[in-house]
């Protein structure tokens, strides 16, 4: 996935670290978009209109992603390879600035809907590349934290590339605390939270992106537009008992805006926004943030 990951846990047996990372190996062989022979390269790779069974964590994520997809009406969308890769956010790495032609080929063949699931078989509906960089580090998290579960290990704290769960306690009696992530250059009051069968999971405007004619563009792309993201929105970070759901929400409601704190409310997620204006920035918590840390 082209991070790290990290793993604390309380009263671990020989042998945990190799369970951990066999549990992330299975991750990256199924849903990598930068491995050509993954299980999602080969996908992407059928012929539209073929049927291609899925193994069961690429049914899981798939399947999950198109709900995020579908109950935020789009601001999520697993199925955005192709405008990633002409962005130079895919595995060919940078590429010159595209033009509004580029993008509107690209945008046209992109989307959920050249996607279909039918359980544990999907199929393209057009030249459609699902790219799983919203979701599938967020479920590397819970497939690590469902293995340690299975081998008996009840207190620990789980990170890959900056998203974490945290299930149990710490050997001294106190959950596992962790800070929200601060956005750069911003002022505001540090924030932490107890990570007790709890997820977390933050995207932001500051973590991946170029210059272009003295203009940053983030790596968050809008799926409805096929443009990254140009809201304002400095991070978005959401806590869910599952790390996958965190991880495709935060990119939703970043896409959203401040608007998507309304759909967050519905949802019932803890959702945290940070949004920066002409005077600094405004912060946003959906009423579940505020129920958490009352």
């Amino acid at each position: 996935m082209g991070t790290t990951w990290s793993a604390r846990i309380a009263g671990g047996a020989p042998g945990l670290a190799a369970a951990v990372q066999e549990a992330l190996d299975g991750v990256v062989a199924q849903m990598s978009h930068w491995e050509a022979g993954s299980n999602l390269g080969r996908f992407n790779a059928s012929d539209p209109g073929r049927w291609q069974p899925l193994p069961p964590a690429f049914e899981t994520v798939l399947r999950a992603a198109l709900d995020v997809a579908s109950a935020s009406g789009g601001a999520f969308d697993p199925a955005m390879g192709a405008l990633a890769d002409l962005w130079g956010f895919g595995p060919a790495g940078p590429r010159p600035f595209p033009d509004d032609a580029a993008v509107g080929a690209a945008l046209a063949v992109s989307g959920a809907r050249h996607i279909e699931q039918d359980g544990r078989r999907a199929r393209r509906l057009a030249p459609a590349a699902l790219d799983f960089s919203g979701i599938a580090k967020g479920y590397g998290v819970d497939a690590v934290a469902e293995r340690l579960l299975g081998l008996g290990q009840r207190d620990f704290l789980i990170e890959v590339g900056g998203e974490l769960r945290g299930e149990g306690i710490k050997p001294d009696g106190q959950p596992w605390w962790v800070d929200l992530e601060p956005v750069p250059g911003a002022v505001l009051a540090p924030m932490r939270v107890a990570l007790h069968g709890l997820s977390i999971a933050t995207s932001g405007d500051y973590r991946r992106a170029f210059v272009h004619a003295g203009k940053s563009y983030a790596h968050t792309l809008d799926p409805r537009t096929g443009r990254p993201l140009d809201n304002g929105v400095a991070s978005v970070t959401v806590l869910h008992p599952h790390c996958m759901l965190a991880d495709a929400w935060a990119t939703a409601l970043t896409v959203l805006g401040p608007a998507g704190m309304a759909l967050a409310e519905s949802q019932r997620l803890a959702a945290h926004m940070v949004v920066r204006t002409e005077t600094g920035v405004t912060e946003h918590l959906s009423p579940a943030l505020e129920a958490l840390l009352s």
